[in-house]
């Protein structure tokens, strides 16, 4: 079995860095392609070797599977450990993993994803406090019930992936998510996260887009990109 995974940039990507987060964690082995952003709309480019127009997409073989979601099922259904083996914590996992894929817009548009920055947000809005509230009762409901150090028990899986932008974005903002900070420091900590994070520092890209919508989330206090 062979997998390959069109990523993108570090520093933006969060939809990329979930099913390479996965598949470094537990160990499934993969070749990583780099499609970098290199202007506003990427779907043309995207589009000769992605069905979406998007990344990120999983290769193997003749097939081609998309979207974070996608992979993640379907790496489920070939591998050990995607979902926790307690039924309750997957029910839990799922859950989670469904919520994060579909919602928290505000949290998406309002604090976009740059690994390399630090900032203070403006004032939030009512929306975006919500989406905080509810990250945080996750959180906070995952650790609690299942006893962590991972948000569905002992061993990471899926959903400690799909919330890991979150822990990058509760960082570079300044977030408070309670008792999930715990959570929030033992996923940065992981050594996949780390390399994700030096890669990221790395980068010489930058996106007219993805930079306006940093510049709009508040002030740049520190960037550490290269």
């Amino acid at each position: 079995m062979s997998y390959t995974l069109i990523t993108a940039n570090r520093n933006y990507s969060s939809w990329s860095l979930r099913p390479w987060l996965l598949m470094k964690a537990l160990g499934i082995p993969f070749a990583e392609r780099f499609e970098p952003f290199t202007k506003p709309d990427n779907y043309e480019d995207f589009r000769q070797f992605s069905p979406t127009g998007q990344v990120p997409l999983l290769i193997d073989g003749a097939r081609k599977v998309p979207d974070s979601l996608g992979i993640t099922l379907y790496l489920a259904d070939r591998h050990e450990g995607v979902w926790p083996a307690d039924p309750e914590a997957r029910i839990f996992a799922m859950g989670a993993v469904c919520e994060m894929h579909g919602g928290f817009g505000h949290l998406r548009n309002d604090c976009t994803m740059n690994v390399g920055v630090r900032v203070t947000p403006k004032p939030m809005s009512e929306g975006l406090q919500r989406n905080i509230t509810r990250v945080r009762e996750i959180f906070e409901h995952g650790l609690a019930q299942f006893g962590g150090p991972w948000l569905a028990g002992p061993a990471f899986t899926a959903v400690d992936a799909f919330f890991a932008p979150v822990a990058f974005r509760v960082r570079t903002y300044g977030l408070d998510v309670g008792k999930g900070q715990a959570w929030v420091d033992h996923v940065l900590a992981h050594p996949a996260m780390r390399d994700w994070e030096e890669q990221a520092l790395a980068e010489e890209w930058r996106e007219e887009m993805h930079e306006a919508e940093l510049a709009a989330a508040g002030v740049i206090t520190a960037d550490y990109r290269q």
